[in-house]
């Protein structure tokens, strides 16, 4: 396949026409601090669903059948058919929202499983700590630098804190390098480096893949 799929934009409004939620914040984790950019967690939360923020597309099907399972989710009230339908616009190659053809034969395959999921369980999550409003008006440095002192105030960087930082660079289309995430975080490569998992180190390259794709 060629990579015409860069220069496919995503159709949000094939959702929100809908009335589909693709986004959530937390309802029962309480933040530890609110600001007029956002709230801070000092401990995380898993409850922040964010879908389609970025320009990254879906790229696998293990991708794909996590945002069908917190679309799902989100949306409770959705009867089987119009369920059938949305999980049909996401992967609609022309829809912009995913980057490879499905077969039908396994779309319906992925729409089973999730049928069989607890419509109440939540889907399996990141982190977050630091979460931006999106009318914040911050540029990425001003948001990294936040997320910086704030970390600092710990003394010690840990790996939520390094993938937090992470996925605020991906998600403004920034590569992620190492010495970029210390400069970001205040501390040395040599910090960033010890705190690394190999998943991290992983979860690094899968973003800036993603990314160059978009």
């Amino acid at each position: 396949m060629s990579q015409n799929y860069i220069s496919i934009p995503r159709h949000i409004h094939q959702l929100t026409s809908k009335r589909i939620v693709y986004r959530r914040n937390p309802i029962t984790d309480e933040p530890t601090a609110i600001y007029e950019w956002g709230v801070y967690y000092e401990d995380g939360t898993y409850e922040y669903y964010d879908l389609f923020r970025s320009k990254a597309k879906i790229t696998t099907y293990k991708s794909l059948k996590w945002h069908l399972l917190v679309l799902r989710y989100l949306n409770p009230e959705l009867k089987p058919d119009d369920f059938n339908k949305l999980t049909h616009v996401i992967t609609d190659y022309d829809q912009g929202f995913i980057t490879f053809f499905v077969p039908q034969e396994l779309l319906q395959k992925i729409i089973q499983d999730v049928d069989k999921c607890d419509i109440e369980d939540p889907p399996k999550n990141k982190l977050r700590k630091f979460i931006f409003k999106d009318n914040c008006g911050l540029t990425l440095s001003e948001k990294l630098s936040i997320v910086g002192t704030m970390i600092g105030r710990n003394k010690r960087i840990h790996e939520d804190d390094i993938y937090e930082c992470m996925l605020d660079m991906h998600d403004l289309g920034k590569k992620i390098t190492i010495n970029k995430l210390a400069i970001y975080l205040k501390c040395s490569p040599r910090t960033i480096h010890r705190n690394m998992s190999s998943q991290l180190k992983t979860e690094k390259e899968l973003l800036n893949k993603t990314n160059e794709k978009v």
